[in-house]
């Protein structure tokens, strides 16, 4: 796996301070993007945090997440939490090093009493000694948050810097592209209480210091419970890898509900086949807290992370214009909730053309996805719109094959490769498409086309836009 050496470089390590009155939660801020440019050390919020247990113990399931290697347990290098401050909330995100679990904190409005939060993304120090720290706050003492660097002049004049250089992979930045594509195609499915989350956590399986997570099991919601299923069933919700949740277990005692969101469910038995019982899917956990949502996205096999999952493909290959892109990048500034219509009504774009290039900016980081408000919202990472196109080998390899001359067309078939090593792709209903290969073999379009499929995708695409 490729990857290259990220620093970061901080003014001082964050750290839990004792301050007239309570404790002090400073956490320090990397380069960062801003309204104004690119900032060595973005300031982002200085106030209370209104629930500071309950903040502490969310804020550690964040920095364990990235600490974590779920699938086959060894030791990796630790990514530091991006943070992006939206104006009236502050979002902590991380994946596990796995690539497997995206974690969320997203601390709203009212867990936040101070003075203006600011707009940027960067990254935050979580360091050992300050998770030590931040597992000992208990209790209803003040807890003050400041994110960014104080009085940064007085402080970086002798030089006092804490860098970190991690390898980051780039299957970190495909991860962030695929969870938002993942993320909006999922529903809410249940919700149920805490303490009903907690005894569902409960009687999952430990993972080993071997086998790391690889349990799958179902659930079927039932009122304001989930009951255990014996195996897949219509309407039943799959937990994938289901020792990965229990990031949430200390959390759950802040919490008042849990939602579940999962795939949309078969609207009658006759939807259901054989084949979906050994298939698996992604969900969501979602815990309330007071002021705040801690939210754990699971891919949808543990030996699989985000970045190989092939949703934003499709888009990729016929993806909007370059020009659409830029002119939806220039009109966002690190919106909490985009509204797709706004957007449209101010660059001039159908809300189709917005949304594919939202989806194509997603591919550099710059656009996740919020399941509470049902709503993409703006981060900003160092990376340019498309990056992830060049690192990914089926995209690649479908560009290859049309540049090769190798896919032809005839009514519903089409035959993509050179000689014997020529495939079969059928297009059914006009879009829908199935292939020969052994990918599609395989995974029957449940990591996204092969690159026979997307090669056909776009020699379609292109001859269309030359009949208009």
């Amino acid at each position: 796996m490729s990857s290259t050496t990220h620093s970061y470089a901080y003014v001082r390590a964050s750290a839990v301070h004792e301050i007239p009155g309570g404790r002090s939660l400073a956490l320090e801020t990397s380069g960062g993007a801003t309204p104004d440019g690119e900032a060595a050390n973005p300031r982002f919020f200085d106030g209370f945090l209104t629930a500071p247990a309950a903040a502490a113990t969310a804020l550690l399931a964040v920095a364990g997440v990235a600490a974590s290697r779920y699938y086959q347990p060894r030791p990796s290098a630790f990514l530091d939490p991006v943070v992006t401050a939206g104006g009236d909330r502050l979002r902590l995100e991380s994946f596990s090093a796995c690539c497997g679990v995206h974690a969320r904190l997203d601390v709203l409005a009212p867990g936040l009493d101070g003075d203006d939060v600011g707009h940027g993304t960067t990254n935050v120090d979580i360091n050992p000694p300050l998770r030590l720290a931040l597992a000992r706050i208990g209790g209803l003492d003040p807890l003050h948050l400041r994110v960014g660097p104080d009085g940064l002049e007085a402080t970086t004049f002798d030089g006092r810097f804490v860098e970190k250089k991690v390898p980051l992979p780039e299957r970190w930045l495909r991860g962030f592209a695929e969870a938002q594509v993942i993320a909006a195609g999922l529903v809410p499915r249940a919700e149920i209480p805490a303490t009903e989350a907690a005894a569902v956590l409960r009687s999952l399986p430990r993972p080993t210091q071997r086998s790391g997570a690889h349990t799958t099991r179902w659930v079927a919601p039932s009122d304001r419970t989930l009951r255990p299923a014996t195996r897949p069933s219509p309407g039943a919700v799959c937990l994938p890898g289901c020792e990965r949740l229990l990031s949430l277990q200390q959390v759950l005692r802040h919490a008042s509900t849990v939602r579940v969101y999962a795939p949309e469910p078969e609207r009658s038995h006759e939807e259901w086949s054989w084949a979906q019982q050994d298939r698996t899917a992604p969900v969501a956990w979602e815990a309330a807290l007071p002021g705040m949502r801690l939210t754990l996205l699971l891919s949808p096999h543990a030996s699989r992370g985000f970045s190989g999952e092939g949703g934003v493909l499709d888009d990729l290959a016929t993806g909007p214009a370059a020009r659409d892109t830029d002119r939806v990048a220039e009109l966002l500034a690190w919106e909490p909730k985009i509204d797709v219509a706004e957007l449209s009504a101010q660059s001039g774009l159908e809300p189709g053309s917005v949304r594919a290039a939202l989806t194509m900016l997603g591919t550099s980081g710059q656009i996740g996805y919020d399941l509470a408000e049902e709503a993409y919202y703006h981060r900003h990472l160092p990376y340019a719109a498309g990056a992830a196109e060049t690192r990914n080998p089926r995209l690649r390899g479908a560009k290859a094959l049309v540049a090769q001359g190798a896919v032809r067309i005839d009514g519903a078939l089409a035959w993509v490769g050179k000689d014997e090593h020529a495939y079969l792709v059928r297009i059914e209903d006009g879009e829908r498409m199935s292939c020969t290969c052994l990918w599609w073999a395989k995974y029957r379009g449940g990591r996204g086309p092969c690159k026979h499929v997307l090669a056909t995708r776009m020699v379609r695409n292109t001859k269309k836009e030359s009949a208009r």
